[in-house]
């Protein structure tokens, strides 16, 4: 703890305060009246579940360590876990005001759209026949009440499930009564007519809850969910002497689902005569309770896209964007040819994911290829077809082997699924190490032609998910550079036999050497600016924590060094603190796509050094998972990455600057507005127009009758 208290917090902020402030941000977007009417509403709903996911995990964590009996002290503002706790509480207290406020201003202009959430008390006599009816038919032979007293003890309330909460009177004797939403049932019913109205299933229920019980009166009542404490990973707990791990994840799992709550949610507009019961029964305090006016869960929202004209379409949403299928490597021509003789860049979402699906077939099918491996963190649904091209890969006799990490949260159970599957088909399958996560994103194919071992190795700052593809940004280098590959190589072999500790000449490998290098080329940068040479740091990340990193940074900003950070969530380091931080600049860029992708650069434009990485500079990432970062070698590419940052910097439209009090503000709009999503929307749009009409000019010219003179 000494050590701790020794730490200057001048220049540092809390994470998890840091984490809230990037949370807000996304409100920001919802009640930016520039973004489409429905656009704004899928933005509420994705605070929601990014607030849903930090209590399950760090909220959760923080609980755990306030626990323990040694006081743990965060190094970046030395608060103990229970103060950061009452910190995130009052916090979170005003944005689920904050949430209210900006929900019912989008709702009320949605009504004017022919888009409205009814309630009960909005119904005319036939949509109140239809919902009893309804609720008669449909949802009272599937609801399993109970009443809480001394024969029927508190049931479990399922993590993230609605419940109707209901205080109950008979014969002066007051109890509780609780029903599960089913979740068999829609989440939305909607009501008949040429405007999109609806009415959510758990205000029906809420509704009509006197039927349920129907022997008693009923006090109060409310839709209330609980949020338990998901922080549980299979390394935390004990194998069982012969068990396989895939095994022992799924048991974990199942525990995950009756960890402690650590939040109740209550959808009501005043005080409630059901707190006191409520805390006591789930053994929570009052200030863990939040009271919301909107519906507890949205994910009703996202569907609605599918009920939306096609006029109100071109009103509430974004312009209709496709990523583009093209690239520098001609669609006739086989990926891999190209890539053999130059380096390929595929940025997401502006380009198609399937872009790389296609050197994944040409390799499953190349009779000179003969292995595929690969890193797999998080794979997206079962229609996934990169693991039907390794399956095709490994049924045409190449040597597959998958590192599939089955500790990627909340996707552990889809990558069971797809594990058993691969296995099936005769791939290798491999798990990671205990207590590191591998978090890479890397596949290497090596082929064997007259005898010589050539390596084509991707990749890239984001998961093999089709899905997020085309909703992240993210970068995707495609190589045949052989110290590349031979690193790459050594890699996977030291993946199969567990050797953490490998040496790597061009790679940067977490727990290695990554965070030993970075702070080598962040020194090297300081001793240049004292020196008087050119210095520079140019940093692309979502989150940056890691004590030591922030340290070194601050020490070359002190010394000269120009160091420009975009980072979109967390941000440890604060800007700006005279004496300090004078030299740094930090901006977050919240918009349409969720930007993902890290790149790391040292030095000034023509001396600089760039990587590519899946690692944020976060202690998780640098000490505790497997992580990669790739230098980008090819002048061409490295000069469209560091026009692209560029471009990223000067976003005056979504970029907002980190001040030193930790706040966020809009960039002055010194200059023309600059919205860098939609600049390179418009670019990589361009670029797939001008490429199909020099094919078009080149098929009509190889079409075109030869005239002879």
């Amino acid at each position: 703890m000494g050590k701790a208290k020794s730490l200057d917090i001048s220049y540092t902020q809390n994470r998890e305060l840091s984490w809230l402030r990037f949370n807000e941000r996304v409100l920001e977007e919802a009640n930016d009246e520039q973004v489409p009417l429905y656009e704004r509403l899928k933005f509420v709903a994705i605070f929601t579940n990014n607030l849903d996911e930090f209590f399950m995990i760090r909220v959760g964590s923080l609980f755990d360590l306030s626990l323990l009996k040694k006081e743990a002290l965060d190094n970046k503002s030395l608060l103990t876990p229970t103060e950061q706790l009452e910190k995130i509480f009052s916090v979170t207290n005003k944005l689920y005001k904050k949430r209210d406020d900006v929900l019912a201003t989008i709702e009320e202009n949605l009504r004017a759209e022919g888009i409205e959430r009814a309630t009960i008390h909005q119904l005319n006599i036939d949509e109140t026949n239809e919902i009893v009816q309804y609720f008669d038919n449909y949802v009272a032979p599937l609801l399993s009440p109970q009443i809480i007293d001394f024969q029927h003890p508190f049931p479990h309330l399922a993590n993230q499930i609605l419940h109707i909460a209901v205080l109950l009177k008979r014969k002066k004797k007051i109890t509780l009564g609780i029903i599960p939403v089913p979740v068999s049932l829609s989440k939305q019913i909607f009501l008949p007519g040429k405007s999109i109205r609806y009415i959510l299933l758990e205000e029906i229920i809420l509704a009509y809850v006197d039927k349920v019980f129907d022997m008693y009166s009923i006090v109060d009542k409310s839709v209330i969910c609980v949020t338990r404490n998901a922080d549980i990973s299979p390394d935390d707990e004990d194998i069982e002497e012969g068990e396989d791990y895939l095994h022992h994840v799924k048991k974990t799992l199942k525990k995950r689902l009756r960890l402690a709550p650590v939040r109740l949610e209550m959808e009501t507009s005043g005080d409630s005569l059901m707190v006191d019961h409520l805390c006591t029964r789930l053994n929570i305090e009052r200030k863990q309770i939040y009271k919301t006016k909107a519906p507890i869960r949205l994910s009703y929202v996202f569907p609605l896209a599918e009920k939306l004209a096609y006029q109100q379409r071109q009103r509430l949403q974004y312009e209709t964007f496709k990523p583009v299928s093209v690239c520098e490597v001609d669609a006739e021509q086989r990926m891999i040819d190209y890539v053999l003789t130059k380096d390929v860049l595929l940025t997401y979402p502006y380009q198609n994911f399937d872009l790389f699906l296609k050197l994944i077939k040409e390799a499953a099918y190349d009779e000179k290829v003969v292995s595929i491996k690969i890193t797999i963190y998080r794979m997206g649904n079962h229609k996934a077809k990169l693991m039907n091209y390794l399956i095709i890969a490994a049924e045409m006799g190449k040597e597959v082997t998958v590192l599939m990490e089955l500790r990627a949260r909340f996707d552990e159970q889809n990558n069971i699924n797809w594990a058993e599957n691969l296995s099936e088909a005769g791939c290798n399958i491999l798990y990671g190490f205990e207590g590191y996560k591998v978090h890479s994103k890397i596949c290497l194919i090596t082929r064997c032609e007259q005898d010589k071992v050539q390596y084509i190795t991707q990749i890239g700052t984001g998961n093999y998910n089709a899905q997020t593809a085309a909703i992240y940004t993210d970068l995707s280098l495609i190589t045949a550079n052989q110290k590349i590959g031979k690193d790459a190589a050594a890699f996977f072999k030291n993946m199969c036999i567990g050797n953490l500790k490998g040496q790597y000449d061009t790679l940067m490998v977490a727990p290695v050497n990554l965070k030993e290098q970075i702070l080598a080329l962040i020194k090297k940068e300081m001793l240049k600016a004292q020196q008087g040479k050119r210095s520079a740091i140019l940093l692309k990340m979502n989150s940056l924590t890691d004590r030591q990193i922030i340290d070194q940074l601050v020490l070359a900003a002190q010394a000269g060094v120009k160091i420009t950070m975009i980072i979109r969530g967390i941000c440890c380091l604060v800007p700006n603190v005279p004496g300090k931080t004078d030299n740094v600049t930090v901006i977050s860029i919240v918009g349409r796509f969720l930007e993902h992708s890290r790149v790391f650069c040292f030095g000034a434009e023509s001396q600089m050094k760039m990587f590519i990485s899946s690692a944020d500079l976060m202690t998780r990432n640098t000490e505790k998972r497997v992580e990669i970062a790739c230098p980008i070698l090819d002048k061409q590419i490295k000069r469209k990455i560091y026009a692209d940052l560029k471009i990223m910097l000067a976003d005056n439209q979504k970029g907002r600057e980190l001040q030193s009090n930790g706040k966020y503000t809009k960039r002055l709009l010194s200059q023309k507005p600059m919205d860098s999503q939609q600049y390179f929307i418009k670019e990589y749009t361009e670029f797939a127009n001008e490429k199909l009409i020099r094919k078009a000019q080149q098929a009509q010219t190889a079409t075109s009758p030869q005239v002879l003179n």
